[in-house]
């Protein structure tokens, strides 16, 4: 009988992503939790296999409404759980700090506390955020796990959160729960919310004669350490079935480091527009506090699990420029985020 495998966010950029790792190097069934209203966007080159029952599977629920958590998780029964829903915008925290504190701590507790009274066993990804870390000092880089929380943002406040619900739960109750402190990672699916998607988003929409040439950017001074997505849910997935420890905790990253300016000049770079292009700060891009100096040290995760990032920043980033290239062609004019 085949595994089952339960990805809260599964119409996220991650989520999607591992599901389609799942389909593609194992005979799990893959059941994805989503809330009603969610876009599918991400998802709907799967939609056929899910609309024929084909190993993946759409159920909905809400981190908010643990009646629907428990109806999920009593009809699947997974036997692994990669919990990566959550308010995942650290910008959008400063102006809904309580619906990401709420979704993402209390969410977390919910879902937990779920697998919990029904009794099942499932094996358990938490996913935290290396913005758990914050406003690092220089003599700290890089970031091992132990290094302590300065979080900057409501939304990294929520991600201790959820980081530390995980550990109890762990501690506490016996159960198989392991949590990660992913740094960034990008690729194709990338929200535009997030610098480097909307750098590529601005130049392709440029391109399209949809923008005057000028990028509107935040802070292009902070120090970022990039991994491609599909590294990262390859990572995920060896979390969870090379030797999974439970209340174990791990820092997973990239290994190529750069400052965000040095990003938006790539893209610039690799466009036919870039002798056009200026650059703008735009204020409402810059956040009041801000976690600036993320580069990890990822040797804890590498010694146990045997993973490695595989692919280069270079094709990261083409990968997603050309992703928005194909979406603006497709859809037209993006919102000014």
């Amino acid at each position: 009988m085949s595994k089952k495998a339960l990805i809260t966010g599964m119409t996220g950029m991650v989520g999607s992503h591992l599901a389609d790792y799942i389909l593609e190097h194992t005979d799990w069934d893959v059941y994805g939790m989503q809330r009603w209203r969610s876009p599918l966007d991400n998802i709907m080159h799967l939609m056929d296999r899910i609309n024929a029952h084909d190993r993946v599977f759409v159920e909905y629920g809400d981190l908010n409404d643990m009646a629907s958590l428990l109806a999920v998780l009593n009809k699947v029964k997974p036997d692994y759980i990669f919990h990566l829903a959550a308010q995942s915008y650290p910008q959008t925290s400063f102006t809904a700090p309580i619906d990401t504190l709420g979704t993402n701590i209390l969410g977390t507790c919910r879902l937990l506390e779920s697998v919990k009274q029904l009794g099942l066993d499932p094996v358990i990804h938490v996913c935290a955020s290396s913005e758990v870390f914050g406003r690092v000092t220089a003599d700290k880089l890089p970031i091992d796990e132990e290094c302590c929380f300065q979080p900057a943002s409501p939304y990294a406040i929520s991600k201790v959160g959820t980081d530390l619900v995980g550990r109890f739960y762990a501690e506490a109750y016996g159960m198989k729960v392991m949590t990660t402190r992913m740094f960034t990672h990008t690729g194709p699916r990338r929200g535009d919310v997030f610098h480097e998607s909307t750098f590529a988003k601005q130049v392709a929409m440029i391109e399209a004669g949809l923008q005057e040439p000028v990028i509107k950017v935040g802070n292009l001074e902070s120090l970022r350490t990039y991994a491609d997505v599909r590294d990262a849910v390859r990572a995920y997935f060896m979390l969870v079935t090379v030797n999974p420890i439970p209340g174990e905790y791990y820092n997973i990253g990239g290994s190529y480091t750069c400052k965000v300016g040095d990003t938006l000049q790539f893209f610039i770079d690799h466009s036919p527009m870039k002798d056009k292009i200026r650059v703008e700060v735009d204020p409402a891009r810059l956040r009041p506090i801000d976690a600036d100096l993320q580069v990890p040290d990822c040797s804890k995760f590498k010694k146990h699990s045997g993973w490695e990032p595989e692919i280069p920043y270079e094709k990261t980033m083409l990968d997603l420029l050309n992703y928005w290239r194909d979406k603006v062609k497709q859809t037209g004019t993006y919102i000014d985020r």
